[in-house]
């Protein structure tokens, strides 16, 4: 998804990467892509959500309810769900096919009312059990439940079947801006613009405990079975261990702000501001390599094989040969495995022990671009959404895309309802 409010499909089997198909539709810049089956998934600025068939690139239904820009979309086999600016999220039906022209709202079944500023990360946790329902179509379940994240710097629990508040969560002194929960799903991860992480027990609402160790605001965390990881716009990526709430491993090197992290096999892959993804080594921390070669802030990155794909605000994506990155690579799919970790964290003073740190001056291979597709059918275009967003961008709250704002406007930005979510310099 792009500023230039379309969507774009690439192949990722063939030798040559090359674009499938374009997804035209929404008037103003698209904020999150999801797919399910044969279909494409887009939220955008322009407050809708909009659903095509893959295969012809035709726009079958567009979601109409929020009155601002989606934040961040959900998709399961029956549901979307949304989260947007409007301090609301929503729930909506996967298949439309029933719904008769002039009737769209029928496709929004929960609304979720609330917080108080922005939502902006989305969490559902199904029921252990099934609800024994014999009735054809989508089912909820009554233990299902949605967990929603806020600028107003509270996270809430909603019950999917009658769309009400079951818990709140207050602790944080900042912005909500990405959350996570453990493989059993009954422990929530919050982590946001006051630089640390909490965890929750999902249950009873009750705080478990605090992480501290960032300095400034959190854009991302990525759960393995054993660890997690955090990216900030402090230019760090921290690892954790469960049971400590100092990091146990710190991730160095970067010049701006980590927007995304990644894990695959044994490697740790950021998404950086200044213009460059990065492999790490997970176990020992130290840089593998590094794929220079954008001219603005790499956005978001995807491992598929043997390839990296980073996608970045000079408007292309590359591809990168990562083959040699790490022997044990694998196919992005699919939960990651653990990550070995050097010591035993039998006592707390090996879990708080000094971390193991990468030099910022460390050597590392550079990786040459394989390929860099760039959109040139558009190029008049795309200047006129990106005048759409001037405004409304300076609000926006997507941590990557607004990585070259200077420190002390993010800061400002803060302040605001409008700003929470944009990422600091």
């Amino acid at each position: 998804g792009s500023e230039d409010a379309t969507a774009r499909m690439w192949s990722t089997k063939t030798e040559e990467t090359e674009c499938l198909g374009v997804l035209r539709g929404h008037s103003s810049y698209i904020n999150c892509v999801g797919t399910h089956d044969t279909f494409v998934i887009t939220g955008s600025a322009d407050s809708t959500i909009r659903k095509w068939d893959m295969t012809t690139c035709e726009c079958l239904f567009v979601y109409e309810g929020h009155t601002s820009r989606i934040q961040k979309i959900l998709i399961t086999e029956d549901f979307i769900f949304s989260s947007s600016f409007d301090k609301a999220a929503r729930a909506w039906l996967f298949d439309t096919s029933e719904i008769q022209d002039g009737n769209e709202e029928e496709a929004c079944i929960r609304t979720f009312k609330g917080h108080g500023k922005g939502v902006y990360p989305l969490i559902f946790i199904p029921a252990n059990e099934e609800f024994e329902d014999e009735s054809d179509g989508p089912k909820i379940n009554p233990g299902d439940i949605l967990l929603t994240g806020s600028a107003d710097m509270t996270a809430r629990s909603w019950s999917f079947e009658s769309g009400g508040c079951l818990k709140q969560f207050r602790g944080h002194t900042g912005a909500i801006t990405t959350m996570a929960t453990d493989s059993t799903g009954r422990v929530l991860f919050t982590a946001g613009a006051d630089s640390s992480v909490k965890s929750w027990n999902i249950q009873s609402g009750q705080c478990l405990k605090t992480f501290n160790g960032h300095s400034r605001m959190i854009l991302d965390m990525l759960m393995t079975p054993k660890m997690f990881f955090t990216s900030s716009t402090d230019l760090t990526v921290k690892a954790w261990v469960y049971e400590f709430e100092e990091p146990v491993r710190i991730f160095k090197g970067h010049q701006h702000s980590v927007g995304q992290i990644k894990f695959v096999g044994n490697t740790l892959w950021t998404a950086c501001g200044d213009s460059i993804a990065r492999a790490y080594d997970a176990k020992s921390g130290g840089l593998k390599r590094s794929f220079v070669g954008h001219e603005a802030a790499v956005n978001c990155l995807v491992i598929t094989e043997s390839k990296l794909y980073t996608g970045s605000s000079d408007g292309t994506l590359r591809v990168w040969d990562a083959k040699d990155v790490s022997e044990d690579l694998m196919v992005d799919d699919g939960p990651p495995p653990p990550i070995p970790i050097e010591q035993e964290e039998s006592t707390a003073d090996e879990a708080t022990a000094e971390p193991v740190v990468e030099a910022e001056d460390e050597p590392a291979e550079e990786s040459e671009v394989v390929e860099e597709v760039q959109d040139i059918e558009d190029e008049g275009e795309a200047d006129e959404p990106a005048e759409e967003k001037t405004e409304e961008d300076a609000e926006a709250e997507n941590p990557a895309e607004e990585a070259a704002e200077d420190v002390k406007e993010v800061e400002e930005e803060m302040e605001e309802l409008e700003r929470e979510m944009a990422a600091q310099g």
